[in-house]
């Protein structure tokens, strides 16, 4: 029972530790770690580019071999670096003072600059129906936010702690304009930064490609394939410090347009509707007649193949008559109309050949003209004396009267 007993007093202890260490999170002071835009550094560089915006003469190409507008730019990157991690800490701090009141609107509304708008735009209010925060979010956005608004646990804040929450939104506010006076330096220098970059896809594109890459002879050597997903990554301010020559540069933008003609042409071509299909002639129809092997080698070879009269009769099948089969009862393979017509008998017609006829009809070889006998001894034979044909002479003698013989007298009897 006294370990329960501990065992529930350290976890207490727990819990008083991490209501402690929420409480100093939430009554720290933004100013004891949040201090960029207070150093000398900071001012400097943005009066630098504040003034270099306003010159109008910033891309003149005199100032490609200037070294203190080369130092700017280092410096303005790396000041864009900082500014960068500087928003990043600021929105923790508002993160962390704005949950107590509305704790919700962070998994709603996660990017930063938008997050300290719309603090800054509902404030201590309860019934966000009353604020307008159209311009800010989309409109989905706006109906979950209000929707969560209104059976949230969060409580409003005390007047100290909503004044420091609204002063760190508008720091951030504030960085954020920074950081576009910054990018709007780099595109004004893109000229003689990347001018064959800055010619094909302009300026403000060249200067966030050159901050992705880290650098413009990053960008230089990078696969194709890899500088399409460039635009994925938030930081565009990376790599602008990291400048450097590459081969073959120069500033007239001679090799950016032959690119640019070139990209246009292709994206021209792209968007070019497919061809129409093409409606092909009909033949010319043919008036003679193909010629076909015919002949006996034909006939014989389709005779080859051919069903037999026994495989036609299989084929076939009456209709209301079951078919007898191999097995008997429908098993087996059936016979078809086989067999079933006369006295069931397996009949089938046969095929008159004159050719079979004439060979059976024919001599043999060995057939000889001589005839031995006991009268007379070797007699010549007569080889049509067997034919049927020859019985009774060929017409033109008689012989129905005999050489030999007399004519027979025949006695009445009286």
């Amino acid at each position: 029972m006294d370990d329960f007993c501990l065992f529930d007093l350290e976890d207490n202890s727990d819990d008083l530790e991490t209501t402690d260490v929420e409480a100093n999170m939430v009554n720290y002071d933004l100013d004891n770690f949040s201090k960029l835009q207070k150093t000398q550094r900071y001012i400097d560089v943005m009066k630098k580019v504040e003034d270099a915006n306003q010159s109008s003469d910033v891309s003149n190409d005199d100032h490609e071999n200037d070294p203190e507008l080369q130092k700017l730019i280092v410096d303005s990157t790396e000041l864009c670096v900082n500014i960068e991690n500087e928003i990043f800490i600021v929105h923790n701090f508002i993160r962390d003072k704005y949950s107590l009141k509305f704790p919700e609107l962070e998994s709603q509304v996660s990017h930063p600059i938008d997050y300290a708008r719309v603090v800054k735009k509902i404030g201590n209010e309860t019934d966000l129906t009353l604020v307008d925060l159209q311009g800010l979010l989309p409109s989905a956005t706006i109906m979950v936010v209000t929707v969560a608004a209104s059976s949230t646990s969060g409580k409003p804040l005390s007047k100290e702690n909503l004044q420091t929450t609204l002063d760190a939104c508008d720091q951030v506010l504030a960085l954020e304009f920074a950081k576009k006076k910054i990018l709007d330096f780099f595109e004004s220098g893109m000229r003689y930064i990347a001018p064959s970059l800055s010619g094909i896809v302009g300026s403000a594109v060249a200067a966030k490609l050159i901050g992705a890459a880290g650098g413009l002879e990053a960008l230089a050597m990078m696969d194709s394939s890899n500088i399409r997903v460039l635009g994925a990554k938030k930081k565009i301010c990376a790599g602008a410090c990291c400048t450097g020559g590459s081969y073959k540069e120069g500033s007239n933008r001679k090799t950016a347009r032959i690119y640019r003609d070139k990209i246009l042409e292709k994206i021209q071509k792209c968007q070019e509707p497919p061809p129409a299909r093409t409606v092909k002639p009909l033949r010319i129809p043919v008036t003679e007649h193909e010629k076909k092997r015919g002949g006996a080698r034909h006939r014989k070879r389709k005779q080859a193949y051919a069903d037999t009269d026994m495989r036609k009769a299989v084929n076939r099948v009456q209709f209301g008559v079951p078919e007898k089969s191999s097995l008997g009862d429908g098993l087996g393979e059936g016979y078809g109309m086989l067999g079933q017509a006369g006295s069931g008998k397996l009949r089938l017609s046969t095929v008159s050949n004159k050719k079979f006829k004439k060979q059976l009809g024919a001599t043999s070889g060995l057939t000889s003209c001589l005839a031995f006998t006991s009268v007379q001894g070797i007699e010549l034979n007569n080889p049509q004396a067997h034919d049927n044909s020859n019985l009774f002479g060929s017409g033109t003698q008689s012989i129905y009267f005999s050489e030999v013989a007399g004519f027979s007298n025949i006695s009445r009897a009286t």
